[in-house]
Formats: structure tokens, C-alpha cells, sequence
């Protein structure tokens, strides 16, 4: 107990638990109107090619920076947003089938690039493993600020635009004819994915941030049909799991944050599962009863 008081009390502690929250807020709001819009394996794919960003960042470079990192991921991720949609329009490949052959492409790249790295170059490359599997421990507060405000835009932006997104996802046949650019606005969405994968992937790694995009609009969809209320309540069970995770990972030695924090979502997602007021299993049944 006093170790977890003095954890607590412990500034960078402090900074990541609160990067944790505000991370897993953003990404909840967002994973919405991924899940909504039917295009939850976009985000997969994203978090996947980020990998090689990172590794080529560090290439290019030669020194560990979270900015030029978080560049880096950028441009492989929106590259292998390009490649997605290229193949869907050009060929008779399905939108499924795409993102599998990118992401597993670029996946691979990383891989590669990151073995490479590891056996064949000199200098400081500890901690880019960490991108794969995340690790709270090694974050500093200026790494957490990044995450930070770049998640904080992030909500900043689908609140402006949340009218707007939600009639482009729920009718974009009304939407365009009320005067709104549907495509603009499904660009924006998915600049808004790109970017909550970019500041996530340090924190949750690029295995598991698709799954902090999914997890927690699942659970929330289970206690409310309205998109407001979801959304909110999605962010809010992101947070939750972000800290508890997080928290865990702090105080465990080497425990990987990425997946700590998925548990925490998916058991959130399964007490909605089986309590959840709106479709939940137990409430169904005694409706039907």
C-alpha cells in the first residue's frame, strides 16, 4: 500500500496516468465512428504500418526522437491508408482483403526493419521494441505531452465536426444534399484515426491500439443507442482502462501496457456484454421473460 502511495505521489507517474486517460478518451470517441462506420480493420492497418515509420525514422536519423518518430509513423500509416483505398478502386480486391495484404505488408517491413536495426547498427536503439507492445515505464513527460495534446486535438476537432460526422456516417446521401462535402469530412475521420494511432502507439504499442479504438465503443454500445451518449460513455470506459492498465504496468516489472490496458477494456466490455441496460444478455432475457 505505501508502494502505491509513493507511486502515486511520483510526477512522472502522474503524467502518465494522465496521458493514459485523455488518450483513452480520444480514442474511444473516435473508435465511434470507426465502429459505426463500419471500418474498424482501417485502424487495425494503421497501427500496423506505423511500425516501419518509426523504424525508418531511426534509420534516417540515427537518434531516438519521439517527434521524428511519431512522423515517421504518420506518413507509413496514411501510406497504407492510400494503398488500401488504391487497390479497392483499381482492382476487383475487396476492401477486407486489402487491408490484410497492406497490413500484413507493412507489418512484416517493420519487423524487418527492426531486426535489422537491433543486430546491424551502433548507438542508442533501446526502447524502439517498445513500440510494439507499449511500455508506460519508459515514457518521460515530454513524451506524455506529445500524447497529450496531440490527443487533445483530437477531441477538439470531432467536437467541432461531430454534427457534421455524424450525419456523413449515419446518411451521406442527406448529407450531400444539404450541401456537406461527405468526402471531406470521411478524410477528416480518417486523419483523426491516423492521428490517434500516431499518439498511441508509444503508450499501447501498434499491436493493441486498434484494439483501444474498438474495444470501448463495443462495451458502450451495449447501454445506449444514441451516438452523443455513446460516444462519451466510450470515451469515459477508454479512460478507465487507460489509467488501470497503465497503473499496472507501472508497478509490474516490464509488464507491456498495450495489452494490460485491452484487458481492462475487454472486461469492461464484458460486464456490458451480460449487464448492459440497452442490449445486454441479462436484460434481454428478462425482457423477453
Amino acid at each position: 500500500m505505501e508502494d502505491m502511495l509513493e507511486l502515486l505521489t511520483n510526477a512522472n507517474t502522474q503524467w502518465v496516468l494522465l496521458g493514459a486517460m485523455i488518450l483513452g478518451f480520444a480514442s474511444g470517441l473516435i473508435g465511434s465512428f470507426v465502429l459505426l462506420k463500419r471500418q474498424s480493420l482501417i485502424g487495425d492497418a494503421m497501427a500496423h504500418a506505423t511500425l516501419p515509420g518509426v523504424c525508418l525514422a531511426y534509420l534516417i536519423f540515427g537518434v531516438k526522437s519521439i517527434p521524428l518518430f511519431l512522423l515517421g509513423a504518420a506518413c507509413t500509416g496514411l501510406l497504407a491508408t492510400y494503398f488500401i483505398q488504391a487497390i479497392v478502386k483499381h482492382s476487383r480486391i475487396k476492401t477486407d482483403a486489402s487491408i490484410g495484404v497492406v497490413l500484413s505488408v507493412f507489418f512484416g517491413l517493420g519487423i524487418v526493419l527492426l531486426t535489422y536495426i537491433s543486430k546491424n547498427t551502433t548507438g542508442d536503439k533501446s526502447g524502439l521494441d517498445d513500440f510494439i507492445f507499449g511500455q508506460a515505464a519508459a515514457m518521460v513527460k515530454g513524451d506524455i505531452q506529445v500524447i497529450a495534446v496531440g490527443s487533445l486535438l483530437i477531441i477538439l476537432v470531432s467536437s467541432l465536426f461531430f454534427k457534421e460526422l455524424k450525419i456523413s456516417i449515419f446518411d451521406p446521401l442527406f448529407a450531400k444534399g444539404i450541401g456537406l462535402p461527405v468526402g471531406l469530412f470521411n478524410g477528416i475521420l480518417m486523419g483523426l484515426v491516423v492521428g490517434i494511432v500516431v499518439v498511441g502507439i508509444q503508450m499501447v504499442g501498434v499491436v493493441l491500439i486498434a484494439a483501444l479504438l474498438i474495444t470501448p465503443p463495443l462495451a458502450a454500445r451495449y447501454w445506449t443507442d444514441q451516438l452523443g451518449h455513446m460516444s462519451f460513455l466510450s470515451g469515459v470506459i477508454g479512460s478507465i482502462s487507460g489509467v488501470v492498465g497503465t497503473l499496472i504496468s507501472t508497478t509490474g516489472e516490464g509488464l507491456p501496457t498495450g495489452p494490460l490496458i485491452v484487458l481492462c477494456a475487454s472486461t469492461i466490455f464484458l460486464f456490458s456484454l451480460l449487464l448492459g441496460t440497452r442490449k445486454g444478455l441479462i436484460a434481454k432475457v428478462v425482457r423477453q421473460a
